[in-house]
């Protein structure tokens, strides 16, 4: 009977529920509580529930779930909570992935970190692409492997069991008490994780952070197939061109970046990102054995950059991170050549990851400087020559920028650039990413490759539909939101000569950096710096709140940027550098402005902010 009610009333939040859910990364971040994320979204949505409320009024009223797609969202969160109504569990025992192998590697490597062992338990078959070698040898994850006729042969062990089921039905997957970690794979969809018992609860925030940083969650079209699949209803499935439509994305990424290398897609930039860190470390683990590997990396770069880097490098021994000032009073290129200098004496394995323009400060360094600081020959202290580093370049805020191409400025040194396509690629339509190599990393490519493919996070067929949309209208749109930006950013100056903003010059402008995002630090007063520190941190927060107050319709809470319409407002500190360490945090407001919004009343509201102060 509570199944029954369940499933007639997902049926109905399903016709009913907002467009924005399925068709874009973000929904109401004009109601945004990241602390309380999931929880806040579900327990509205369960007092609808309650009530038999699917009223489309109301489904659009639901906060925000979760800080950002990649970790979560309406439909992911739905789905979860109805796959846990179903096996009677918290829903937030419940994870869904777009990847069908990455939940497996969460668990493992929570193990690897506290020394638990682990058995991976399966009926028919393992994931193709879960290559047992490759995950002992670079990722360090340690498992035993047993095939069973029935799951109700799984032995007893001392340690986490983790049972993997192929199995086309979603929904009441009975759960014996001697499974820690159920998981359910699904072809074409992704998979979903259920964490069976309260001694497993520790896990759950471990295996999020895992979607968060190196993968996404069960996409929202996949997640509304899993909705249809539970109801009992046949998902639409619109015909992909997908070979037409990857061939047509892979050709606009040459274009757009000038290269004649082809492009890897993921299904996030972070997504792309991990499987450059991993493919990386397996070829230095494989040609440069017994040497440590150095990741450098500004700390004040975006968050999950950041965080990410930190986290590859808990779990593997030979890998340690090295911050790179980048932003203000450090230059990137003096701060590269000193650490290469300090680090060529070690033998080490140098990988640095950089963004250009930084974030949030908007800095472009001298180029020719970067290329000869990167191509420099280093000795070691054996006399022989420092291995060469690979320059690692997250290019989301210019992805039109050729960097890489024949003759282009980084085409002399190990170049591997990558962008988030949830930014200018898509124009906030969906996650996926892709990155892109020069000539002298094409051996290396093919190891990012093949940890795509065994962290099964390559972009769906439903991204890659949207990028062959999206992607040829993108250089058009990139100029349209630098004007905007630049007119805005020239408002301010007029109005609030006392702020301090980050943005790219003219000159800069005119070598092709057009972004659509700057930072902007207030004037502030105070009897000590503390008391101006925080007069400065209030007003960035009235700032942000009456631009959203008076603009609900475009101007929202998000680290987003090349979004189609709007303008998005956040402080690094409290979002993009969650993780970052406190001493590195930017308190200051960043703006990302798109080609379609209404310039004159973000002014108008804008002048308003000046009078109030």
């Amino acid at each position: 009977m509570q199944d029954t009610k369940m499933r007639n009333y997902i049926k109905a939040v399903i016709e009913k529920m907002p467009a924005d859910w399925l068709n874009l990364t973000t929904h109401r971040l004009d109601i945004f509580n990241e602390k309380l994320a999931k929880t806040e979204f579900v327990a509205q949505f369960e007092r609808l529930y309650r009530d038999n409320n699917a009223a489309a009024a109301a489904l659009h009223e639901l906060p925000t779930a979760f800080d950002y797609i990649r970790l979560g969202h309406p439909l992911s969160c739905v789905l979860e909570w109805a796959i846990a109504n179903l096996n009677e569990l918290n829903p937030k025992n419940v994870i869904s992935f777009s990847s069908k192998t990455i939940a497996i590697l969460a668990i493992l490597r929570k193990n690897l970190l506290t020394n638990k062992h682990t058995q991976i338990i399966y009926t028919s078959e393992l994931p193709e692409s879960f290559d047992i070698d490759i995950l002992k040898r670079v990722y360090g994850y340690q498992f035993d492997l047993k095939q069973v006729a029935s799951i109700a042969e799984t032995p007893s062990f001392n340690g986490s069991s983790i049972f993997i089921s192929n199995q086309a039905e979603i929904g009441n997957f009975k759960l014996p008490s001697n499974i820690d970690f159920f998981i359910s794979i699904h072809a074409d969809l992704g998979s979903v994780v259920l964490v069976n018992g309260p001694q497993n609860e520790p896990y759950i925030s471990e295996i999020q952070h895992v979607r968060r940083r190196e993968t996404v969650a069960m996409t929202p079209a996949n997640c509304l197939a899993a909705l249809k699949s539970i109801i009992g209803q046949a998902a639409d499935t619109p015909k992909s061109m997908v070979e037409t439509n990857k061939t047509l994305v892979l050709n606009e990424i040459k274009a757009i970046t000038g290269t004649n290398t082809s492009a890897l897609l993921g299904s996030s930039g972070l997504s792309i990102q991990y499987a450059i860190m991993m493919g990386l470390i397996d070829d230095a683990l494989e040609k440069h054995e017994g040497k440590g590997i150095k990741i450098i990396i500004p700390p004040n770069c975006y968050g999950g950059t950041n965080d990410q880097a930190r986290r590859v490098a808990a779990c593997i021994d030979k890998v340690e991170v090295l911050d790179l000032p980048v932003d203000g009073e450090n230059d990137m290129v003096n701060s590269i050549d000193t650490i290469l200098e300090e680090i060529a004496d070690q033998e080490v394995v140098p990988y640095i990851i950089a963004e250009i323009p930084t974030n949030p400060r908007v800095e472009v360094p001298d180029l020719i400087k970067l290329e000869a600081v990167l191509r420099k020959k280093r000795k070691a202290k054996n006399g022989q020559l420092a291995i060469d580093p690979v320059f690692i370049l997250d290019q989301t805020f210019c992805p039109n920028v050729h960097f890489l191409g024949a003759g282009e400025i980084l085409s002399t040194v190990r170049t591997i650039a990558y962008v988030s396509g949830s930014k200018f690629p898509s124009g906030g339509l969906v996650t996926a990413g892709y990155c892109v190599g020069n000539k002298k990393t094409e051996a290396l490519m093919k190891k990012i490759e093949l940890h795509l493919q065994l962290c099964d996070n390559e972009a769906t067929n439903f991204q890659i539909d949207v990028l062959a949309k999206q992607m040829p209208s993108m250089k058009e749109r990139i100029q349209e939101a630098y004007k905007n930006t630049q007119e805005f950013v020239d408002y301010i100056k007029e109005t609030l000569p006392a702020a301090k903003i980050n943005f790219v010059s003219q000159a800069l402008a005119k070598q092709g950096f057009t972004p659509s995002v700057f930072s902007l630090n207030l004037p502030t007063k105070g009897a000590s710096e503390a008391a101006k520190e925080a007069y400065k941190r209030k007003l960035n927060h009235k700032l942000i709140d009456l631009m959203i107050t008076k603009i609900p319709h475009e101007s929202k809470h998000c680290v987003s940027y090349g979004q189609l319409k709007g303008c998005y407002w956040t402080i690094p500190a409290t979002s993009t550098q969650g993780t970052t360490k406190e001493g590195d945090k930017d308190y200051i407001v960043r703006v990302s402005l798109s080609p379609n919004m209404d310039i004159e009343l973000h002014k108008k509201v804008f002048l308003d902010f000046v009078e109030q102060i």
